[in-house]
């Protein structure tokens, strides 16, 4: 018997329900591309389908209606009635015309089980900047039935709507998120939150977070938390551009969870905060690594940072006129460089920098490899200056309060 999924004709949408796969319009490209419908819900006496495109990240999820439906092409759930099924043209396979064969027998056997939480906010307003989340976070419900949810952008307080923020702003004294300002160079601040002093705020930016990061759980213990808010300067104050955090008391990881806002992403920012995360690990004296597993964007921006500052190191380093060969081991530029040991033997098998030799392991730095790090150097990019760094390592035990 057949394992490939069949596929149906719906005379109508209203046969349509959740756990259903079928081929759906993109808003962002006009592209059809095949999606499982997770909800569905009526407004205006019209029917309305959230979707998730399949191979794609949750953050395209989004509302479509009817005209983006493809209904030559429908798979039914596994647990849906027969009688359903009969509703769809006698139960006549097609073929899709958007659906390559491949792609058709790829899609997965759908549960509706195993949907996700939908996304539950539609618009939210943050200083100068209207926003639309990705992800679902969960703020009170009565907010999420509202067109828009405004935030304090001091407190990041939420409030239902612009009249509300207006009174509310009028009675904040912040300008400037409510911790220890520990850089500043230029525009460019940075203040340190502790979970435990800030609740209400750490709590607040957890909940923004969630919009923009899908693997983010965090949300009411922040008490062992310290947050790194990035911020950039005007007359008006501190306006936040994004945030790291770290536990106080942790062996290996000197980062939890990263996020540069929308509308300061591309800008050299996440960057700037992954830096600082290791410029406060040379403080501590220690090597650091962020919390795994990273998500797929997570894990571009820290293999980019390795390798620079990787090569980096290995470009600094004084060559024997005899042997032509760099002089430094692993665990050497991991001290250099403060990374984690897994993390610069990842970084070196990624650049294909390992090679064995008379049997033994070596760096071999290739030319054009040290080309392009130095193409990229020449780059104008954001960097931290340790200088400008005004920050003492804390004691943080176990055993009392934090």
């Amino acid at each position: 018997m057949s394992n490939k999924p069949t596929f149906f004709f719906c005379k109508s949408a209203a046969q349509l329900e959740e756990g259903c796969t079928l081929s759906v319009r993109m808003e962002a490209t006009g592209m059809w591309k095949p999606a499982d419908i997770l909800s569905i819900k009526t407004e205006g006496g019209k029917r309305q389908y959230y979707v998730h495109f399949l191979h794609f990240d949750k953050r395209l999820d989004d509302w479509v209606v009817e005209e983006d439906l493809n209904l030559s092409s429908v798979r039914f759930p596994r647990n849906c009635s027969t009688a359903k099924r009969k509703l769809a043209d006698e139960d006549l396979p097609v073929a899709n015309e958007t659906m390559t064969r491949s792609q058709q027998s790829q899609l997965p056997q759908k549960s509706v089980d195993e949907i996700n939480a939908i996304k539950n906010v539609q618009w939210i307003e943050l200083g100068k900047h209207r926003i639309k989340p990705w992800y679902f976070s969960p703020y009170p419900q009565e907010m999420c039935a509202q067109p828009c949810i405004y935030l304090c952008e001091w407190c990041l307080k939420y409030v239902m709507n612009a009249t509300c923020l207006a009174r509310h702003l009028v009675k904040c004294n912040l300008r400037h998120p409510p911790g220890e300002e520990i850089y500043r160079k230029d525009t460019i601040s940075f203040f340190e939150i502790d979970g435990r002093r800030s609740r209400t705020y750490a709590q607040n930016l957890c909940l923004l977070s969630k919009l923009f990061l899908d693997e983010k759980t965090l949300y009411h213990d922040t008490d062992p938390f310290l947050f790194y808010i990035m911020t950039v300067f005007d007359s008006r104050g501190f306006h936040i551009v994004g945030y790291f955090s770290k536990e106080k008391i942790s062996d290996e990881n000197n980062l939890a969870c990263v996020l540069t806002l929308p509308p300061y992403q591309r800008l050299g920012y996440g960057r700037l905060l992954i830096e600082l995360s290791y410029v406060l690990s040379k403080c501590e004296r220690k090597t650091g690594s962020p919390e795994k597993p990273l998500s797929d964007l997570g894990l571009l921006s820290y293999r980019s940072f390795w390798s620079q500052a990787i090569l980096d190191v290995l470009i600094n380093q004084k060559y024997h006129d005899s042997e032509n060969k760099i002089t430094i081991s692993i665990n050497d530029i991991s001290e250099k460089t403060s990374i984690n040991i897994d993390d610069v033997i990842f970084t070196l098998k990624e650049l294909e920098l390992i090679m064995y030799y008379k049997s033994r392991h070596i760096v071999c730095v290739k030319s054009d490899v040290v080309k392009n790090h130095l193409k990229n150097k020449s780059k104008p990019q954001l960097r931290i200056d340790a200088s400008c760094l005004h920050w003492v390592p804390k004691e943080w035990n176990s055993s009392k309060k934090h």
